[in-house]
């Protein structure tokens, strides 16, 4: 009798147990592909409702449409010549962190990317392009 009620609980337990919210994050290749192939319309959509955006010293907290008119500014002038993430972290898995190289004729940037993951999303908040 002790058995079966042990198995009973057990399995009441189990079933009843507040479970944790993680979700594992997304992969960024979309917007490294984005910015790859300088689309600033793509790589918005990755954006959360507002970005915390740096362009070569142009910086500011934007709405998502006021900074794909930046970046499409910054696209045209700086077509790419390719993009390669060099850096990940991503120890916490709701925000990751990206540093990668942005060639173009002007010479190299360095990009930062900052990303949070909400319900299994990923959402760029924060992206700088800075002359290296």
């Amino acid at each position: 009798m002790n058995a079966a009620l042990g198995i009973i609980l057990s399995i009441f337990l189990l079933s009843h147990s507040p479970s944790v919210d993680w979700v594992a994050p997304q992969s960024i290749d979309s917007i490294i592909t984005a910015i790859e192939s300088s689309s600033s319309s793509d790589l918005a959509s990755y954006f959360d409702s507002s970005i915390s955006l740096n362009v070569n010293g142009q910086q500011g907290d934007y709405s998502k449409s006021q900074a794909e008119v930046v970046l499409r500014d910054f696209f045209r002038k700086n077509p790419s010549r390719g993009f390669q993430i060099l850096f990940r972290s991503d120890s916490n898995p709701a925000m990751s962190s990206y540093i990668g190289e942005y060639q173009s004729d002007a010479g190299p940037y360095k990009v930062i990317i900052k990303v949070s993951t909400q319900h299994s999303e990923s959402r760029v908040y924060s992206l700088e392009f800075v002359k290296g």
